[in-house]
């Protein structure tokens, strides 16, 4: 690369060998030389590892949550719906990625738990706004975020035809 990195540059990197390799692979070294520079430009942006590890889940909440919250927000339509069209309809390999990660380290452990929180809690700020009571938003919102968990772990491939149906009889079963 002809052109200096910058910390983006190198936290997409991160986010990119995450997905399709897993956190053991959030190394210098190899991460440098995957962009053809030397690992001095990773220390440059980031004092150590765990610098870097903290910014890429940094990102991923960014990313998983609240650019995903401002997308609906801004989207127009009716919100729930746009969020479980656009929650179930994307790649989940970062997702499954920062969960194994996860279970290996108390910072991934953290921001996992953080980013669980952020999106029950907007979920039911939707159900309440279509007129669920209080208690009723809180469950229904647990019951959608753990079947959102579930097509996101399972990694099992979903035609376009047969995942409309489904999100259809989602709506359906947390309707008022």
């Amino acid at each position: 690369m002809t052109e200096q990195l910058s910390a983006d540059d190198w936290i997409k990197q991160g986010l990119k060998t995450l997905a399709g390799s897993g956190f053991t692979a959030l190394k210098a070294d190899p991460l440098a030389k995957a962009m053809g520079v030397s690992r001095g430009s990773f220390y440059w942006h980031f004092a150590d590892l765990g610098a870097f590890h903290a910014a890429i889940l940094k990102r991923w909440r960014e990313i998983a949550a609240e650019q995903i919250i401002a997308d609906v927000e801004a989207g127009g339509g009716e919100p729930l719906t746009a969020l479980l069209r656009r929650s179930f309809g994307a790649r989940l390999d970062l997702e499954r990625a920062v969960r194994n990660w996860a279970a290996f380290d108390t910072a991934a452990q953290a921001a996992v738990r953080a980013i669980d929180r952020r999106r029950i809690d907007y979920i039911e700020t939707l159900l309440a706004m279509r007129g669920l009571a209080p208690a009723m938003a809180q469950a229904r919102a647990q019951i959608l975020y753990w079947t959102f968990l579930g097509f996101a772990l399972s990694g099992t491939p979903v035609t376009a035809a047969r995942l409309q149906r489904l999100l259809d009889e989602i709506l359906r079963m947390v309707s008022v």
